[in-house]
């Protein structure tokens, strides 16, 4: 029986070989999590897979339900378990309500026939990829430690053909993250792909002790190098591919300037909206998350939306708005941060206050460098027009700019409006240029 003050809707991220996968990327978490079931054979079975797919279509009380498969490696369950899987969502799923699937992969494992049955079932399929082979391959192997780059493209021109839906999810590591236009090209020009999330890798060191310190692994990003990052790729997609192009986290960002809160969970006040679900039915607050202090229950013990609704998750999900450090709470891009992710705040504030995230500068950076072109967007949609005009208004602003900017002498203000002479502004860095 589900109870009144259950959620209409919510996310499970499930995990049906848990931690297990054939890959050994230098900055996974998830494999250390098999720690937490010694003896395990990290298979879901076929009665978890069952009250997971009826528990959380039925608790649904909206028209459409998103059933969210990860890892680990989710292939690794193999073909069939998914074709049960799809027969039991249609037994289960009442008229009116649509079932979607979705599948987050390293793509090693598909062939004609996974990719055969992901078309015909309309999975949506997340494909885990870097950017060209040098970057990709920099942390990313298989447990022999040979790189994978081809067989992952060979997966991605595979799905092409069979006309797989797919979106890339890139992390930003210590790596990739110098070189972004590379990365965002690669994945606009040469792979083909129109849906990119950007994932930054924030790995905390292991004390000795078994606790996570404040220091981050070599793997990380650095937090202006994210920002930067984020602005290059931004500054390209802005003028050239808005609507073409979809970049999850710009694209969150955008709805905080539209309707003063964002889509994503990272840049919302409170979370606890999304679980992760383990292959024995375990349910922890989140998929960044999964240690014994965050477990919630088993699904076959408690109906699945009385966990996601119950007290402690709840709590677990105020807690990113109430443990916000002062600095945070007067920032000015409170209403599109919030602080991100909780798992990310490692630092103090100068002030000593704990909570502040690694990456605040980068988004900082970042936030103020897109204000304008978001601005724009918003106001556009606002008025019931396209935010890919914006290419068209700052193409006009470009143009305007460089005219003002060949007739300005060495001595005279800066067209930009910074204040400062041309020749130490924008008139330096065309020398610098040149």
């Amino acid at each position: 029986m589900i109870r009144p003050d259950n959620l209409p809707a919510f996310h499970v991220m499930a995990k049906p070989t848990g931690a297990q996968c054939n890959l050994k990327c230098d900055y996974c978490f998830f494999l250390e999590k098999e720690r937490l079931y010694p003896g395990s054979d990290f298979r879901m079975s076929d009665g978890t897979m069952e009250a997971y797919l009826r528990q959380t279509i039925e608790a649904h009380r909206v028209p459409e339900v998103t059933i969210a498969w990860q890892g680990g490696e989710p292939t690794l369950r193999g073909l069939d378990f998914y074709r049960r899987a799809v027969a039991v969502e249609r037994a289960v799923a009442h008229p009116g309500i649509r079932v979607e699937n979705t599948l987050q992969t390293n793509g090693v494992l598909l062939d004609d026939a996974w990719c055969a049955f992901l078309a015909e079932n309309r999975f949506l399929v997340g494909i885990s990829l870097d950017g060209p082979r040098h970057l990709h391959d920099a942390y990313r192997h298989d447990r022999g430690g040979s790189p994978v780059f081809d067989r992952v493209v060979a997966a991605v021109q595979r799905m092409q053909r069979h006309g797989v839906e797919f979106n890339v999810l890139c992390t930003v590591n210590a790596e990739n993250s110098r070189h972004p236009i590379d990365v965002y090209r690669f994945f606009r020009d040469e792979l083909g792909a129109h849906y990119l999330q950007l994932i930054p890798i924030v790995e905390r060191e292991g004390e000795a002790d078994g606790r996570q310190s404040a220091r981050v692994t070599g793997h990380s990003v650095r937090p202006e190098r994210y920002g930067r990052f984020l602005i290059e790729i931004f500054d390209e997609w802005v003028r050239r591919d808005v609507g073409t192009m979809f970049v999850q986290f710009f694209d969150g960002v955008l709805a905080s300037w539209v309707r003063g809160r964002s889509t994503l969970c990272i840049l919302s006040p409170t979370c606890g909206e999304g679980v992760a679900l383990e292959h024995n039915g375990d349910v922890y607050s989140c998929d960044h998350f999964v240690e014994p202090a965050y477990l919630l229950g088993n699904i076959h013990e408690t109906p699945l939306a009385d966990l996601v609704s119950s007290d402690s998750q709840r709590a677990f999900g105020r807690a990113k708005s109430e443990n916000l450090p002062q600095v945070c709470r007067d920032c000015v891009y409170l209403f599109t941060c919030h602080g991100e992710c909780p798992k990310n705040r490692i630092l103090t504030t100068p002030d000593g206050e704990p909570g502040l995230n690694w990456l605040c500068q980068g988004l900082k950076d970042f936030f103020a460098h897109t204000e304008r072109p978001m601005k724009l967007m918003a106001d556009l949609l606002r008025r019931g027009r396209t935010a890919d005009r914006v290419m068209e208004l700052l193409t006009q602003e470009d143009r305007q700019f460089a005219e003002a900017l060949s007739m300005a002498g060495r001595n005279d203000p800066c067209p930009c409006g910074s204040g400062v002479k041309l020749k130490k502004c924008h008139g330096s860095r065309q020398q610098t240029s040149a």
